[in-house]
């Protein structure tokens, strides 16, 4: 049910005046914020705030801690090493005396348009920097922070023809980077390919190393190395990566789950066996569908769409709005918490393309961020609280809300970057830097500045207020990695598909769908087809407040005050991301055959042939586009994106409804005429203005596998036939699911798809005394409806002799026009003919010697693809 249409003119206006409140810092937080209040001006004042902030950091470190690795802000000191204590990972794991934090900024330097400042940290990173030391710092770390630092730095200073190209350069930068990433490889020299957690970069792998790793540290490594081997020629590295990262992937579970961690001698998943998007996984995800973006290696692209729908299918919890841990082998749930490194996957699925569920997620941890003014590391979804209370700036949260904002422009992202701002002004700002808070609930803090408050945090919080910035107008294939170094390939290093490869796959447009606001009140509301009228915002959706409860964070009197004694919110519900059918063409339930035969399924040149559905296993999965359904997996074979099946199993048209003797053929699709009788020919000439209005068309149209049909000429009723029968809209029940307040007398009613289900449709227009339905549709697809057996059981014999036939969007409007026009005008009545298809099923009635496959139409007309329980599968073909 489309529900705004149903707010009252009040309601309206109330939300309008929320949209013009302006949302002002802690002292008096409101939750509804304003875009009239987000000037340029203002932008541009948080811009240099952000700005300012970056600078306090950066500058203290370079004053106080420069060339060691980090700042401890409350002392004022440097920080390097644990050379007493080698066990001590979480100093030791990044410190690896090797100036990270110098190092992990070069490029933010690009980022906020200072070329000075990046000069400088160039010159100090060659002057200063080596890795010829005894440290040992982890492989992951060290990749994304320091290696991929050193990457951007030289992509800037070595490309001529833009504001940071250093003419005195000589390539230093990546020479370090070729120098680390060779003492790094010794980690990859193990059986299965993945690479050891940590690494000596003097001396290599020392004895008594731990052997197991997790997947986000093994498998989150070609963007790096993949550019490290594209610039240098030097292939060890992406090969060593691309080589960890399928080890990972190849030892996925049988619903499609990686685990978190591995033995990388044995390459067996280790206890608990849980598959999440939070810490030891999250940036595999990341890598797979930026390695794509970036290199356009298909392989990545197949495991990112595959992973993301499992995750979809067994770790998104009922409602939509988290992401649950859950065991790799069954998909049931195993722990109720969620950590703060989970906050980068609505960034990440908004770069996939699927703002809606990005926007769902991202609100629940915006809602636990005010709660705390900061977000927790762990939060406990079960108990709504938090049971780690620490936050080290990290940067996850406001990552994912640059990313929305960039998609939808929404300034209630903005409202949120201005919070943040503010908080981590006033909790973690002290005289020498920014620290990192022990405590959320004291505020105690933590001797600590991470390198990613200056390469991450502030940049994403940087560019979220800077518009113009000219990443924003970069259309080249560049990303962010997982430490928000910028990373891109010059088309010289780009491999191009091979011609085999690219006949095989025939890649379709990959372009994200836009994104579509909230429509608070329809131009037409009795007009469902029509998606126009007053937009909304993120706060204007039904769901905003269900976030808020779900955290369990008390509402703010601001909150409170705009709330109206009748309003409602909206439970989320989400249909399933993916679902797995046995295939049978009569509906029965057959055994599942692992291993069909030529003879059901081969490879063709650009997918698969399909001449016999029964026992083939399908895995389908949603379309981002919001257009249906893909299958992914067809029995044995996977399905890859451009990859077309062609079903040729003349059986499909012959499936039985109720388990009895099989029945003719009803054709999935006819096509019916309709126009207007009494015309006067002369019409057109008589009135300029009426010069477009249609007088006959013929469309065609899908049909129910319920109800009489339309198309028979054993058995037939009155819908469509002899001189055809009248159409009627009625404008006081245009959904069709309400009893009709006047006799239809015949007539064929015209309703729009929505509010209830299709054999209600029906049965309310039989009762009415109707000949039958057309559905004005919204798809663009044809939709055949099935019914369940109990709801066609409790129609009985009432509907057998009416029929209903749904029209796709194109034709749907074009039908609605001329019902209008006909009205307006005085034109008469709309008539519709159900036309005779000689060359289709609907002739195998009159021929029972016509062979297997002859309804095949032409190409001509729009693609007829199959249907599984109401859901379009897009690229399927039906030859019959």
């Amino acid at each position: 049910m489309k529900w705004p249409a149903l707010w009252p003119t009040g309601l309206l206006a109330l939300l309008l005046a929320v949209l013009d409140s302006h949302w002002s810092p802690p002292a008096s937080v409101h939750a509804l914020p304003g875009p009239a209040s987000w000037t340029t001006g203002r932008k541009l004042a948080l811009r240099e705030q952000v700005r300012e902030l970056w600078h306090h950091g950066y500058d203290h470190y370079m004053k106080s801690a420069y060339p060691l690795d980090e700042l401890a802000p409350l002392s004022c000191t440097g920080r390097g090493p644990n050379w007493l204590n080698p066990a001590d990972f979480a100093t030791n794991d990044v410190a690896g005396n090797f100036s990270v934090t110098l190092v992990d900024a070069l490029d933010t330097f690009v980022v906020l348009n200072d070329p000075p400042g990046f000069e400088d940290a160039v010159r100090k990173v060659i002057r200063w920097v080596s890795f010829d030391i005894n440290t040992k710092p982890q492989v992951f770390e060290t990749t994304i922070r320091v290696l991929g630092g050193l990457l951007s730095g030289h992509l800037f200073a070595d490309k001529p023809g833009q504001a940071f190209h250093l003419p005195w350069y000589r390539g230093e930068l990546l020479t370090l980077a070729h120098d680390l990433g060779v003492r790094l490889l010794p980690a990859f020299q193990t059986l299965t390919g993945l690479p050891y957690a940590r690494i000596n970069l003097r001396h290599g792998v020392p004895k008594g190393e731990s052997i197991d790793t997790c997947t986000a540290g093994a498998g989150s490594l070609i963007l790096e190395f993949g550019t490290l081997s594209r610039l240098t020629g030097d292939d060890r590295f992406e090969k060593a990566a691309y080589k960890a990262f399928f080890a990972l992937w190849n030892r996925r579970s049988d619903i499609g789950l990686v685990g978190n961690t591995i033995n990388i001698f044995t390459g067996l998943w280790t206890h608990p066996e849980v598959n999440s998007v939070g810490a030891g996984i999250d940036s595999f995800y990341e890598y797979a569908l930026k390695w794509y973006i970036m290199s356009g290696e298909v392989e990545f692209l197949d495991v990112w769409q595959d992973s993301y729908a499992a995750v979809m299918r067994y770790s998104r919890s009922p409602d939509g709005f988290w992401y649950r841990n859950v065991n790799i082998h069954s998909g049931d749930a195993q722990y109720g918490t969620m950590d703060s490194l989970a906050a980068f996957w609505p960034g990440l699925q908004v770069l996939g393309g699927d703002i809606e569920n990005a926007v769902k997620s991202h609100l629940t941890y915006y809602n636990i961020w005010r709660g705390f003014s900061g977000l927790p590391e762990v939060w406990d979804m079960n108990y709504r609280q938090a049971t780690s209370f620490q936050y080290p700036l990290r940067p996850e949260f406001i990552e994912s809300t640059w990313y929305l904002y960039r998609a939808t422009r929404d300034p209630f992202y903005l409202d949120v970057g201005e919070r943040v701002l503010h908080d981590i002004t006033i909790r973690a700002k002290v005289d020498c830097g920014l620290t990192g808070i022990n405590d959320l609930r004291t505020n105690g803090r933590d001797d600590r500045m991470e390198s990613f408050v200056l390469s991450e945090t502030l940049k994403y919080l940087y560019l979220l207020f800077d518009e113009d910035n000219p990443l924003h107008s970069d259309d080249s294939h560049w990303v962010f990695t997982t430490e928000g170094h910028i990373l891109t390939l010059d088309p010289t290093f780009i491999r191009p598909i091979s011609p085999a490869r690219r006949k095989l796959r025939r890649v379709e447009s990959l372009e994200c769908p836009a994104y579509n606001p909230p429509i608070l009140a329809y131009d037409a509301p009795e007009d469902y087809s029509r998606d126009t009228g007053l937009v909304g915002g993120i706060v204007t959706r039904t769901d905003f407040e269900y976030a808020r409860q779900l955290v369990g964070r008390t509402p703010s009197d601001n909150e409170s005050l705009w709330w109206e004694p009748e309003g409602w919110c909206t439970l989320p519900k989400h249909e399933p991301y993916t679902y797995d059918f046995v295939l049978s063409a009569h509906g029965e339930i057959v055994p599942e055959d692992p291993r069909p035969s030529a003879d059901k399924l081969v490879p063709v040149s650009d997918g698969y042939l399909v001449h016999n559905v029964t026992g083939i296993r399908v895995h389908i999965v949603s379309r981002l586009d919001g257009k249906g359904y893909d299958i992914a997996k067809l029995g044995p074979y996977a399905v890859k994106t451009g990859q077309k099946i062609y079903f040729n199993d003349s059986e499909l048209l012959l499936a039985p409804l109720d388990g009895g003797p099989r029945s003719r053929p009803r054709a999935p699709e006819i096509e019916v005429r309709l126009f207007l009788e009494h015309v006067d020919p002369l019409l057109q000439l008589q009135a300029l203005d009426m010069h477009d209005i249609i007088t006959e068309t013929i469309v065609p149209a899908a049909t129910a596998f319920f109800g009489g049909d339309p198309a028979s000429r054993t058995r037939p009723i009155r819908f469509g036939h002899g001189a055809g029968v009248r159409v009627v809209h009625a404008h006081d029940n245009a959904l069709g699911c309400a009893p009709y307040a006047a006799p239809l007398d015949g007539a064929a009613v015209a309703v729009f798809r929505g509010e209830c289900t299709f054999l209600e449709k029906l049965v309310l227009a039989r009762r009415a005394g109707a000949s039958g339905v057309v559905v004005l549709g919204n798809e663009e697809q044809h939709i055949n409806p099935t019914a369940e057996p109990q709801d066609l059981a409790a129609a009985g014999a009432e509907v057998d002799d009416v029929a209903i036939v749904i029209l796709r969007r194109p034709d749907a409007e074009l039908v609605a026009d001329m019902l209008d026009a006909a009205e307006r005008y005085g034109l008469g009545d709309v008539r519709l003919v159900v036309e005779r298809w000689d060359d289709g099923p609907v002739a195998a009635e009159d021929d029972e010697r016509q062979e297997k496959g002859s309804g095949k139409k032409g190409d001509d007309g729009p693609a007829r693809v199959l249907f599984l329980n109401n859901h379009p599968l897009i690229n399927t073909r039906l030859l019959v």
